[in-house]
C-alpha cells in the first residue's frame, strides 16, 4: 500500500510539473525565442535579403576608426560647420539618407529591421510632424534622426534670424518629440549661404550634409564626378513621388547598385562624429 501511495505521489508531481511547463506565459516563450535568435515574425535573417529583392546578403559594414571632425575655416571668430556630400574613407560603404518624412510606410520599417539597414532621416516638422511615432520606431531600430528645418523653406539669402528660427526650432522640436539633438543638418533643396552656416553652428550643428548621388524616378543621378557609386558616397533616396515606386523599392534599387560595385551600407553618424 505504501508503495502504491509513493507511486501516486510521483505521478502527481510529474503531472504538476508538466502543467507548469504548459502554463509558461507565451510572451516569455517569445522572449526566449528572440534570445535564441529565432524571429517571431518576418523571414529568417539568412533569407531576408531575398525577401527584399536582393540577390545576395548585405555585408555588415566595418567599424570606422574614431576621428575628430574637421570644421571649415573661421568666419567672424566662429568655426562654421563642415559641408560634405561625400565622406573620405577607404571603407567600401555608402550612406543612405532620406528627406522630409512624408513617406510613413510601415513596410519600410520592416525592411530596416530585417536587413539591419543603417539609414539617416533628415526630418522637416511640417511634413513629419503628424507622424513622429513612425520615426520613433525607426529610431529605436538604429536610424539616425537629423535636422531638415521646421517648414522646408529655401534658406539662402534669408536673414539670420529667420534661418536660425528654422534650424533651432527643429532642433527643439526633435528634442521634444524624439529626445534627440541632431548634429547633422541638410538645408532644404541643398541650398545654403554663409548665414546658413552661422545659424547652423549657433544651433549646435557640426556638419551640413548634402549628397553626391540621388535615386530619382529615372534612376541614380550624380551631382558631380564619376557617374557611379564610390566608397563614401552620400546617397539621397528620393525624392518623394506619390505616383512612383514606394520607398522600399527605391531603397532596393540603390542597394542593388551598391552591391554591383562591391559596396555595402554604413551608418553616416559613425563617420561624421
Amino acid at each position: 500500500m505504501r508503495r502504491a501511495r509513493g507511486l501516486a505521489a510521483v505521478l502527481a508531481s510529474a503531472l504538476l510539473l508538466a502543467g507548469c511547463a504548459q502554463s509558461v506565459d507565451p510572451i516569455e516563450r517569445l522572449g526566449k525565442k528572440a534570445a535564441e535568435g529565432v524571429r517571431p515574425n518576418g523571414p529568417a535573417p539568412d533569407r531576408a535579403y531575398r525577401h527584399w529583392g536582393l540577390t545576395e546578403p548585405l555585408p555588415r559594414p566595418p567599424r570606422p576608426a574614431t576621428r575628430s571632425l574637421a570644421l571649415s575655416p573661421h568666419a567672424g571668430g566662429r568655426a562654421l560647420p563642415r559641408v560634405v556630400d561625400h565622406v573620405a574613407t577607404r571603407d567600401r560603404v555608402v550612406f543612405l539618407t532620406y528627406d522630409d518624412g512624408g513617406e510613413k510606410d510601415p513596410r519600410f520599417v520592416d525592411m530596416v529591421r530585417e536587413l539591419r539597414l543603417p539609414v539617416s532621416l533628415f526630418l522637416t516638422d511640417s511634413v513629419a510632424g503628424p507622424g513622429y511615432g513612425h520615426f520613433a520606431h525607426l529610431h529605436r531600430l538604429g536610424a539616425g534622426i537629423q535636422n531638415h528645418t521646421l517648414d522646408h523653406r529655401a534658406l539662402a539669402g534669408q536673414p539670420y534670424a529667420g534661418q536660425r528660427a528654422e534650424i533651432c526650432g527643429q532642433q527643439q522640436r526633435l528634442d521634444a518629440r524624439l529626445g534627440v539633438r541632431p548634429r547633422l543638418f541638410r538645408p532644404p533643396y541643398g541650398t545654403y549661404d554663409t548665414t546658413t552656416l552661422r545659424a547652423a553652428a549657433d544651433c549646435g550643428i557640426s556638419t551640413v550634409v548634402l549628397w553626391r548621388a540621388a535615386m530619382t524616378p529615372t534612376g541614380l543621378v550624380f551631382t558631380r564626378g564619376d557617374h557611379r557609386l564610390r566608397p563614401g558616397d552620400i546617397v539621397l533616396v528620393g525624392p518623394d513621388e506619390s505616383t512612383g515606386p514606394p520607398l522600399r523599392e527605391r531603397t532596393t534599387r540603390v542597394l542593388r547598385r551598391a552591391q554591383q560595385r562591391g559596396l555595402t551600407v554604413g551608418r553616416l553618424e559613425d563617420y561624421l562624429n
